[in-house]
């Protein structure tokens, strides 16, 4: 693999797994992520293993950082292959009638809006060589209404919507748009809830009866890569429960 991929929320996670299994395939990786020291930390384990890498610091809700990644692929490892949009945040699992408009603002704009920016900024430079895959990380909260609050929800269920209308929109242009649903997943994500809330009191009965197994970020990495790979050059448009069975309860 001698792609250029953007990896965002790269720092950490789930976003440094896919980052690390990218660069062990060959590719050049642009780490983006808001912690500039967990950024450069992977970027320093990807060159140490001999492998290519550069991070850009910055907030992906923020249209000059969005414009200074897809930059830094373009003009650091010659374009943009593969767009893994990854970087995201937990809510506090409020339900509708508690959350604050500033918790609604902030979810929306990090796990939905700049997903929706850095695809858009994307485009062009795949629309022009004619081929690109991009994966989302969503969550199991993108597949129902039960594994989060309802800001965390709603943006999941968006970038369900995006991921297909770009699947669609593209398709013809070479350019597949496919997605995992993570479920319990082993990551640095923090919760910050209020355990006597309704929301927390309502999901939590669901969650300790079908999370199940929880997760390596590698697990979620390994389909990631397997998405944007060539392998499933035939697979656009797909949300891929990545969750020990937990979809098929």
């Amino acid at each position: 693999m001698t792609q250029s991929v953007v990896v965002t929320g790269g720092g950490s996670g789930i976003g440094r797994a896919a980052a690390l299994q990218f660069a062990a395939a060959g590719a050049k990786v642009v780490i983006a992520d808001l912690n500039g020291d967990a950024a450069k930390t992977v970027v320093e384990e990807i060159t140490a293993a001999g492998g290519k890498a550069v991070e850009v610091v910055g907030d992906l809700t923020d249209q000059a950082v969005i414009d200074q990644v897809v930059a830094t692929a373009v003009e650091t490892f010659g374009g943009l292959d593969v767009l893994v949009n990854n970087a995201g945040i937990a809510d506090s699992m409020a339900a509708a009638a508690d959350v604050t408009d500033a918790e609604w603002h902030r979810i929306l704009a990090v796990d939905l809006t700049a997903p929706f920016l850095l695809t858009r900024a994307a485009l062009p430079v795949m629309l022009a060589k004619g081929k690109g895959s991009i994966v989302y990380t969503i969550s199991e909260a993108g597949l129902r209404g039960s594994a989060a609050g309802t800001a965390y929800t709603t943006a999941k269920h968006g970038l369900v919507g995006l991921t297909r209308s770009v699947a669609v929109m593209y398709r013809d242009a070479g350019i597949r748009a496919n997605a995992i649903a993570p479920g319990g997943t082993r990551t640095g994500i923090v919760v910050n809830a209020d355990p006597e809330g309704h929301g927390p009191q309502v999901v939590g009965r669901y969650l300790q009866q079908n999370v199940g197994r929880i997760a390596d970020a590698d697990e979620q990495a390994a389909a990631i890569v397997f998405l944007a790979s060539d392998a499933a050059s035939n697979i656009n448009g797909a949300v891929l429960p990545v969750d020990n069975g937990w979809a098929a309860v």
